[in-house]
Order: C-alpha cells, then structure tokens, then sequence
C-alpha cells in the first residue's frame, strides 16, 4: 500500500522536477550494503577528503558532511570542496550549515539552483517573504518554472496578498496542470479563511482526481469544516474503497464518526511551501527507481520541506523510505522514530523499523516488534501481515498460518487480494507438513486469481512431487512458464518435475534455462547438477554441486550438496533422492531462492 500518493500526474510533477537543476549527488556511486558506523576525523585534509568521497559513495550523508567539512577548514576556498560539504550538509539536514555554504555558493554563482532554493526556503523559515522572492526571481531564465511559480505564489500568500498569489498561481494556464493549479489555490484560499472559495477549488481539482491522498485529504477537510459532513465522509470513503487501510484516510473517517473537527490540511504559506519541497521528493523517490543520485536528490527536497515543516509524517515516512532505498538502514530507522506519536502514520513506521530488523538479519526483533505493534493494534492489517510475512522468512511455518488466518479475518471475503493471503498461508501449511490444509488454500488462492503464475507453480509442483493430478499439474507448470518464462524459479520448478518423473533430458533443457535466469540461486544449480547426472554428464554436475556449495545453500542442504561432491548420485535411473520436496518459490515467498 502506498502511504504517501504524490497529489499530482506524474507528467505534471516531471516537470517540477526537472526545472530545478540540482547538481550531481554521487549519481554514480556504486551500490553498497554500508550502514553508518562509528568513525574519527582525522589531521589529513586530503584524508578527510578521501573519507568525504568514500561516504559520499556509500550514501552516508552524516559521514560526508562531517568529512567535507573538516576537509574545507583546510583549504575554505576550494570551490569543490564548499560544493561537496553544501550538497552533503544539504542531505544530512544541518539547514543553518548548509545556508552558510549556499551563501558561499551564490557569491561564485549565482544561478546555482540548489543553493538558491536552500536559501529561498531559509527566507521562509524566517518569515522573509520579500527576500524569498527576490531570490525566485533572480534565478536568470528560471522565472517560469513551476517551482518558481509555485513558491513565489506561496509567498505572496505569507506577505497577505492574496490576490497577487492566486493570480500567480492561475498563470499556470497549461491544462496538464488543472489539477495542481487547482489544488494549490484551494490550499492557499484556505489559509486566507477563504473556506468556500477554497472549497470550489479543491471540488474543481477532485472533480478531475479522486485517487490522489493528498487531494483528497485536503478536500475532505475542507468539506468538513464547511458543515458539510456527510460529504466528506463520502469522499474518505471511496478513497478507503480505492485504497483500502490508509491510516491517514482512517484517521480521518474515525475523527468524523467521533465528531471532532478536522484542521486544515496547511495552516501558513511555511506550510504550502513545504507541500511543494514534499511533492518534488516524493515523486522523484517513485521515478528513482535504482538510481541512488535520483534518491539523493529527493532526499534534498525532503529535507527542505521538514525544515519548514518539521512534524510532517509523510515527509518523514518518505525520507526514512529514501535511505532504505540507499540501505542507510541506521539512517531509515532515526527517521521513521521522529514520526509524531500522535500521527497516524507512526503505528506504519514502527511497521517499517521492523522490516528493516527482518531485512538485516534481525528476525528476532523484527518478530518482538511486531507481535507488540499486533498486540497494540490488533485490528491493524499491515502489522498482521507484516508479522505473518516475516515469520514465514523465518521458518516458522506454523506460527505464519495462523497470523494469515487473522489477517484474513480482517479483510472482507469479498476481498479479490485474499488470493494472496491464501497463497502465503497455502505455503506454510506445505512447509509445516500440512497438506491436507495446504491444498484447500492454493485451490482458493486459484479460484480468486485463475492463472496467477506463482499459484500455477506452487500448486502444480505439489502435485507432481506426491505423483498425483500428474496431466493437471504439468498443464499448470507449463502455463506458468508461458506467463512468467523469464522467472527462474517458476522454469526451475518445471524441469525438476520433469526430473522427478525421471524425465532427465527434458528435465536438462529448463534446468539450463533456469540457471541462465537465476545464476546465483544454489538450489536451481544444485538441481541442474543432479540432471546432470542422470544424462551421463558427470563432470558438468560435479562443477554444478560445487558452484552449488560455493552460493551459500541453506544449511540443511550443505550436507547433501557435499554428499554428492563426493559420491555422485546413486543408481537409480527412475528414482531420486530425497530431496527438498518445496517448489521453488521467490526469495520474498520462501525466504530464500527456491
């Protein structure tokens, strides 16, 4: 579920986006498990520098920062060095540090975006309206940008003219930005208490897009501080129906059944402003993608917006989001703990600390925290899930069916995404050697989702390894295939069907496939080797057992896989080994790959 739907198209925010030219954040930094760790500064300028770049490769914005810097006390004048400390300093959140070097920055160059927007967003902190646009109008070609636009309306908004702010915001005449022109001017009629005009707006917007949280947030509050209650509960409502569970929309809905009042969802033009720095990092973390530069640069953005609203949740959740992206797992978890207590969001963070636990080898805690979170709130779905998720990654099959079984207590059996808590808990009752409730499971988990490749593989597969609905079962695994042919796992599952029947040639011919599509996975290359054997290719299982052992197999395969290095496999030319009876399965089903 997504927490934090960005209120605007994603054609219209790409051109937000890219007006704001931020120089290079480590854009092609290679890739790193790196969490922060304990570190000296040291004498060595060019040693700090080192260090600076170092961090600045592994994403550490803390480590940069104090490095860069240490590194500029050396040589103040450097201008790649005061570069490197700002952009840092900048994603680390040390705003007054990094307005200091912005200043040093304009002085050398004054369209520099970055700093301008750092020290644009430093006015409105301070209430500096005046100053802040002057610097939006000074950036040299930028004057009409969206960012510029937006901000300059917003501050229009602070200095209490609100005539010259919509009228501003209205200049924004391409109807690819109905929607965001609209719901900006409804937010900043709002904060003039110009409730109805606000609320005309934001109906304008919403007429346009009722999918889009933030929107809906807004007009739903809006709606309600106008008397107009039923109508908001409506429009909270078929979002819930959209997207269901959010807890801010749930929050929202509780507070109108208990007939407290609704805030505004931006009180000041500090707030408006931010409303724009959030929607820039938002969207340029969900078109990140892979790319760390591109979450570096949301980071930015993010930590402009918490500088002028420093309780925002979303902001916060998205930020915490970002440095689990760059694996700053330290990082993540300080962040997603400075959400509020009292937002709605905090139950999904302290969600989110846990799946970081699980991620990091951590299942312990990543399970303490969670079954806290579920005693808590019992009736909170992505904690149950969570639970249930992380407890079949750890094995324990058993206590994972029964958090499924209360996750499905929650949902309504109406519900088409039940097909997937069937199948999760189809999976644990295989594992747990439980198949006379497993199946029942797979079976509904198909009748709600015909033709779902990892149900087709699992439930197939099942089949074939006790030797039973044998033409059903390889109809399911070769329609898998046909709709999932580059999933390793899934064309793994088909050859060592194959290779169960004794059928080794064609058993060969997927097994080849599967591994050219899964090198890394120990399982599919120790399955290949055991083929390999069986058509007489002696030496080629052999190299395939040792790469097998060589990938790190779960533990109790090693002994196996180090069996057959040494012995081969004993002849039987219909029958094999015990093994493994599991179909393969994605590593964020199985816990492992196959």
């Amino acid at each position: 579920m997504n927490l934090k739907l960005v209120y605007l198209r994603k054609s219209a925010l790409r051109g937000l986006v890219l007006s704001l030219a931020l120089l290079p954040l480590a854009g092609h930094a290679r890739e790193t498990d790196a969490v922060s760790e304990p570190f000296e500064v040291g004498d060595s300028p060019s040693g700090n520098y080192l260090s600076a770049r170092v961090a600045e490769a592994e994403h550490d914005t803390f480590a940069a920062s104090t490095f860069f810097r240490e590194a500029l006390r050396a040589d103040p004048n450097n201008p790649d060095l005061i570069q490197g400390a700002f952009v840092a300093t900048l994603a680390n959140g040390d705003m007054d540090a990094a307005a200091a070097l912005a200043r040093e920055i304009m002085q050398r160059d004054p369209r520099n975006a970055s700093a301008r927007l750092t020290l644009t967003v430093h006015d409105f902190k301070n209430r500096s309206y005046a100053s802040a646009r002057a610097l939006l109008s000074g950036g040299g070609g930028a004057k009409g940008d969206l960012t510029t636009i937006l901000l300059t309306a917003w501050s229009y908004i602070g200095s209490g003219d609100v005539k010259k702010g919509i009228a501003t915001i209205d200049s924004m005449s391409d109807p690819t930005f109905a929607v965001f022109r609209d719901f900006h001017a409804g937010l900043m009629l709002d904060v003039a208490g110009r409730t109805e005009e606000a609320g005309a707006r934001l109906k304008a917007a919403y007429a346009i897009d009722q999918s889009t949280l933030r929107l809906v947030d807004a007009y739903g509050r809006n709606l309600a501080r106008r008397g107009k209650i039923d109508e908001a509960k409506k429009v909270f409502g078929d979002f819930n129906k959209l997207q269901p569970h959010n807890p801010i929309i749930e929050a929202a809905l509780a507070d109108l059944a208990a007939g407290r009042k609704l805030q505004p969802m931006v009180k000041d033009a500090r707030g408006g402003a931010a409303e724009v720095l959030y929607g820039l990092g938002a969207y340029g973390l969900g078109a990140a993608g892979g790319r760390p530069g591109d979450a570096l640069a949301a980071i930015v953005f993010l930590r402009l917006a918490l500088e002028l609203s420093p309780q925002s949740a979303l902001a916060l959740d998205t930020l915490g989001e970002a440095y689990g992206k760059l694996k700053q797992y330290d990082s993540a978890i300080e962040i997603y703990d400075q959400i509020p207590k009292s937002s709605p969001l905090r139950v999904t963070s302290e969600i989110r600390i846990a799946l970081i636990y699980a991620a990091t080898g951590k299942a312990d805690e990543s399970i303490k925290l969670l079954r806290s979170i579920v005693k808590d709130h019992p009736d909170n779905v992505d904690a149950v899930s969570a639970l249930a998720d992380v407890l079949r990654s750890d094995k324990k099959f058993q206590d994972s069916a029964d958090a499924y079984t209360h996750v499905l207590a929650l949902t309504a059996p109406d519900d088409k995404s039940r097909w997937a808590i069937y199948y999760f808990r189809g999976v644990d009752y295989e594992r747990a050697k439980e198949w006379s409730k497993a199946e029942p499971d797979l079976k509904e988990a198909l009748d709600l989702y015909p033709e779902q490749p990892m149900v087709l593989n699992y439930l197939g597969y099942s089949w074939v390894d006790q030797g039973i609905h044998l033409d059903e079962a390889f109809k399911m695994l070769r329609r898998a295939v046909e709709l999932e042919p580059d999933d390793g796992y899934i064309v793994d599952s088909l050859g060592w069907a194959y290779y169960k029947l004794g059928r080794y040639d064609e058993a060969v011919k997927y097994l080849e496939r599967a591994v050219d599509l899964k090198p890394g996975d120990p399982t599919i290359n120790d399955h290949l080797g055991d083929a390999y054997w069986r058509v007489g290719r002696k030496l080629d299982a052999g190299f395939q057992w040792n790469h097998a052992r060589d990938l790190k197999p779960d533990p109790e395969d090693l002994p196996k896989i180090l069996s057959k290095i040494e012995k081969g496999l004993p002849d039987a030319p219909r029958q094999t080994e015990s093994h493994d009876p599991s179909p393969n399965a994605p590593a964020d089903i199985a816990g492992k790959g196959g």
